[in-house]
């Protein structure tokens, strides 16, 4: 496997439909653990209904272009990165675009324990967050300027977690997790250096899509005056690794 993907802004297709719509998959046949992305555009003054599912959790993180969700239980203004997750076939929902729009769309396989936990305790759905609602929180990896704000936590849908990190001029500096994978997704007006396994750090831009395979340190940091600006979005690779805590030293189980 290699260290990290990156899929740059010039090759993401927009093949728009009658409806103004286009979808993407981003870095298809990378991680063979359940988890599909897409990177959507919907003209202004669009809409699209997406496809629901019974056994799929759907995640959406909207990142540019103002609109709105409506589903049978309210309507959701999207006025800035803005996260939302429907109740699986239980409730339909559009998008509506009123500028152009883009945004990231997440298709999640769960396995029997993934149902389990979620019949057991999650986070009641249909989920909207605007970012500027979701709680800060302070990890040691980080600079001491930079804002770090948690969007779902561990267990709230089964093995995903998702955050967001903004500063400008610095960002993350995190060794390895070795019992999640990494998405990241760059939003507002990130300009940042991105390094995996201490290689030579590749430029990462507004728009862009990577992925961190479970493992290596790596780093997400702006220079001096320029932004980094990211979702970052994990997911605990085995069962038995969501529930272990690893000590530094130590291996996980086999």
């Amino acid at each position: 496997m290699e260290k990290f993907y990156i899929v740059r802004n010039e090759e993401i297709a927009k093949d728009y439909n009658e409806a103004g719509y286009a979808c993407t998959e981003l870095l298809a046949g990378t991680y063979d653990g359940g988890i599909r992305n897409f990177k959507c555009f919907l003209k202004a003054g669009c809409e699209v209904a997406p496809e629901m599912y019974a056994d799929k959790t759907v995640l959406f993180f909207f990142g540019k272009g103002k609109g709105y969700v409506t589903d049978c239980e309210s309507a959701y203004n999207i006025t800035e990165l803005s996260f939302y997750a429907p109740n699986f076939d239980k409730c339909a929902y559009k998008i509506h675009a009123v500028d152009d729009m883009e945004y990231i769309m997440s298709i999640v396989d769960l396995n029997e324990w993934d149902k389990k936990i979620i019949a057991e305790n999650h986070t009641y759905l249909p989920f909207f967050r605007k970012h500027s609602d979701c709680p800060r929180y302070v990890q040691d990896c980080k600079g001491p300027n930079t804002e770090a704000r948690s969007v779902l936590s561990c267990k709230q849908l089964g093995r995903i977690m998702v955050g967001t990190t903004r500063a400008i001029g610095e960002g993350t500096t995190e060794e390895g997790h070795p019992a999640v994978h990494q998405w990241n997704y760059c939003v507002g007006n990130s300009d940042f250096h991105m390094s995996v396994d201490h290689c030579e750090p590749v430029a990462h831009k507004a728009g862009e899509w990577s992925f961190i395979p479970a493992g290596p340190d790596h780093d997400l940091v702006a220079d001096p005056g320029k932004e980094v600006f990211y979702v970052w979005y994990e997911h605990f690779a085995r069962e038995k690794d969501f529930d272990v805590k690893v000590l530094p030293g130590q291996k996980l189980p086999e």
